[in-house]
């Protein structure tokens, strides 16, 4: 399919036509920006649709009202706003220069140059744009880069990492995503530059590097990124070979367990790393989890039996289980492919947790008290339970809580009443 073959039908895509038909003309311009022209000529998926104009956000807003369209000032001190079609939302924002930069953040005035706009972006194939009339606009060469698979910087690279130093992440992000390689004058800055990194939010880190370690070079850049002393932010030293067999090359992941075989190698690990990059809590006990079930296999080198992932089920819970499993076996150097760990995932997949089928009150009804007696006597029947099998016939669990029972009396406690 030609390049104008692939803008048509990005033009053509639903709310696409009445956006334009809505803001473009009558003395301004409206443009298709950034990934979604660059996806739409790389034929990959497309997202969200970001569009940028001539006009200024409040004339945008009237505009878009006028012609029946939701719009939502999510933005408009920066001259963004949202307008919702069917359900879509498209950013629109208007054309904007830089005037003051500080490495997180730009303060910015509202322009009317394209060309502009598109060199105060950081790298040549998110400069792409389009117009109504199906004309690809292309002033600093993104088009190139994209046939060579080549991520570079707009201008000299020093200069776009110093108006914001995330764009050190984003260059091998974008790298990971879309290049064949690194740009060597990219990657120089990068390391020369890296410090930067240490004024940035955690937050901005935290979502950068999940997005990073969710491409689908994630293992080639990583591990450059490793060499190069570009992963001091996570406060843990990472190990590349691993994260390299979690998945086949090629393939886009969860940027999470990118990160936990990366970086993730104890309980401590995922303390610090949460920390270090601010996760949710959710975030933060799945890599709690993930290292626990990573600690309980620790040195397997085949996959683990069905006993041992049940015993993983009950003591950890599915996700963690899964999640320990995916890294045992990158730590073992074997292929996402393998049949015995393909069986492993698909039995903690359709396996539920075992329940036990005792509670506290089967050890009232034979005399032991409440407090530390029955917590022991608790311990020493999951022990008894999980090494018989976790079994469920009435009869074998009764023998095991009276085992529980007599283990009690030969050391800490003495049942009542006898």
């Amino acid at each position: 399919m030609s390049d104008a073959e692939k803008l048509k039908k990005l033009l053509e895509r639903p709310g696409v036509p009445r956006i334009f038909a809505a803001l473009d003309g009558e003395g301004e311009e409206l443009r298709i920006v950034g990934g979604a022209v660059r996806n739409a000529l790389l034929g990959e998926p497309i997202g969200d649709i970001d569009l940028a104009s001539t006009a200024p956000p409040e004339v945008n807003v009237l505009r878009a009202q006028k012609a029946g369209l939701k719009v939502v000032p999510t933005g408009i001190e920066h001259g963004t706003v949202t307008v919702v079609i069917d359900g879509a939302p498209f950013e629109v924002t208007t054309l904007r220069e830089d005037v003051e930069t500080d490495g997180r953040r730009a303060k910015v005035r509202f322009g009317r140059d394209f060309g502009a706009d598109a060199e105060r972006r950081d790298f040549t194939l998110n400069a792409l744009s389009l117009d109504a009339r199906g004309v690809l606009h292309d002033p600093v060469g993104g088009r190139a880069d994209l046939d060579a698979r080549r991520v570079r910087f707009i201008g000299a690279p020093r200069r776009r990492i110093t108006e914001d130093f995330l764009r050190i992440l984003r260059f091998f992000r974008f790298s990971a995503c879309y290049g064949a390689g690194l740009d060597p004058e990219g990657f120089r800055a990068c390391i020369a530059l890296r410090d930067g990194l240490q004024n940035l939010s955690r937050e901005r880190l935290g979502a950068e590097t999940l997005k990073l370690l969710g491409a689908p070079r994630a293992a080639f850049v990583a591990e450059a990124m490793a060499r190069a002393g570009l992963f001091a932010y996570l406060g843990v030293a990472p190990w590349p070979a691993r994260l390299k067999t979690l998945r086949d090359d090629g393939e886009r992941g969860d940027g999470l367990m990118g990160l936990a075989a990366l970086a993730l190698f104890s309980e401590g690990d995922a303390e610090r790393l949460g920390a270090a990059l601010r996760f949710s809590n959710a975030q933060k006990q799945r890599l709690l989890g993930a290292a626990r079930a990573n600690a309980f296999w620790h040195g397997a080198r085949v996959a683990p039996s069905p006993a041992s992932l049940r015993e993983a089920l009950f003591r950890f819970g599915p996700e963690a289980a899964r999640d320990g499993l995916e890294l045992i076996r990158a730590e073992a150097g074997v292929s996402p492919q393998d049949s015995d760990f393909s069986r492993a995932q698909a039995f903690l997949r359709d396996t539920p947790p075992p329940t036990p089928p005792f509670r506290a009150a089967d050890f009232f009804a034979r005399g032991i008290p409440k407090g530390p007696a029955l917590g022991a006597a608790l311990k020493s029947l999951q022990a008894l339970w999980i090494r018989a099998g976790f079994p469920t016939d009435p009869q074998i669990v009764a023998q095991l809580i009276e085992k529980a029972c007599e283990m009690g009396e030969d050391s800490r406690w003495t049942r009542r009443d006898r």
